[in-house]
């Protein structure tokens, strides 16, 4: 019997069990670092400044870590924003 490229393509595509557990080891460390940035009280009001956004992505891309005792901070940000004419 052939096979065609077409009848290929109808086939469930299965994933290994390692990059099952290597998605939900990545969810669970952005969880963490959220749950930090929380407990930091970052989300009470927006942020005012890009340094203030780049400190609240940097705890939640640190997720565990914040618990070891590693403080992220973005100290100054630059964003040049075009003024209209």
């Amino acid at each position: 019997m052939r096979t065609y490229a077409s009848d290929r393509r109808r086939l469930p595509v299965r994933r290994s069990g390692a990059a099952g557990l290597v998605g939900i080891l990545v969810l669970a460390w952005l969880i963490i670092g959220v749950v930090a940035g929380g407990q930091r009280h970052y989300y009470t009001s927006a942020p005012t400044t890009c340094a203030t956004a780049g400190t609240i992505a940097v705890t939640i891309i640190a997720g565990p870590l914040n618990y070891l005792g590693m403080h992220p901070t973005v100290g100054t940000c630059h964003l040049d924003v075009p003024q209209p004419s």
